[in-house]
């Protein structure tokens, strides 16, 4: 008869929920994962077999029992870890809408927004726009795979057992953030420059001939100027997009590296 004690029992437990709760943590967050379009079930499903996969290859856990106090607590830490790192993923496609809303901004969309049903909210016509052309990069760049491929380096960098991040890592996340916002300003910034010049443009005109009506003119023509500018840019998304994917990569490594090396 094959007999279970309560140590090998609370050992396969561990084993099975520290990591699933860090998974879960990065599925809540990191971008594509967090679609609002995909079934709570199929996440669910996505982070039990992720955590199947990766299981077996982890390093050893604490011998803690996870209905302990202290289980309790690494089961929490594991989540804010995975929080943390798939929210600064989040952060590069936070950026790239910035871009999009000051185009839009720009080019007098302002008012034209759009409601996304995938996150309960409203955004402008251009943001989204860009939003979904950096999704569909990201898929075509195989970023979904690069985000699950950091996830597994997470538990050899900072193992199940250990401390939660420190403030050296959320310090990590801030300056990773501004990186990555300015980043996104500057993906903006052929458009809002040629847009800044097309309103100039239109100020001048308007003092050279006052009777000239600015808001029935000069709204088409920015309008305009704001489209084939952005026709002209399409083409030097991707480049810079992936560009910016790699700093997001970057950041989530340098983040689990600031947090292991508090250790």
């Amino acid at each position: 008869m094959i007999s279970v004690t309560d140590t090998q029992l609370d050992a396969w437990l561990a084993a099975f929920l520290f990591p699933l709760a860090r998974i879960f943590g990065l599925l809540a967050t990191a971008p594509l994962f967090n679609n609002a379009a995909i079934p709570m079930r199929i996440k669910l499903v996505a982070g039990l077999a992720i955590t199947f996969a990766v299981a077996p290859a982890l390093p050893t856990f604490p011998p803690v029992a996870p209905a302990s106090w202290t289980g309790l607590a690494i089961f929490v830490q594991q989540g804010q870890i995975g929080i943390a790192l798939g929210f600064t993923m989040r952060l590069v496609f936070a950026g790239i809408d910035l871009a999009g809303e000051l185009i839009g901004l720009q080019m007098g969309l302002g008012f034209a927004v759009f409601y996304d049903p995938l996150n309960a909210t409203q955004l402008p016509i251009v943001a989204e726009l860009a939003g979904l052309i950096a999704l569909l990069i990201f898929l075509a760049l195989d970023g979904h795979l690069m985000t699950l491929a950091l996830l597994a380096e997470s538990f050899s960098v900072l193992p199940v057992g250990a401390t939660s991040l420190q403030a050296v890592g959320w310090e990590t996340i801030l300056r990773s953030g501004a990186t990555i916002f300015s980043i996104g300003v500057l993906l903006a910034l052929p458009l809002i420059s040629a847009l800044l010049i097309a309103n100039v443009a239109l100020g001048v005109l308007t003092k050279v001939a006052p009777q000239l009506n600015l808001f029935a003119v000069g709204f088409p023509l920015t309008l305009m100027a704001g489209f084939i500018m952005l026709a002209l840019t399409l083409p030097y998304f991707a480049p810079t997009l992936e560009h910016l994917f790699e700093q997001g990569y970057g950041a989530v490594s340098a983040v689990m590296h600031a947090a292991s090396a508090t250790r």
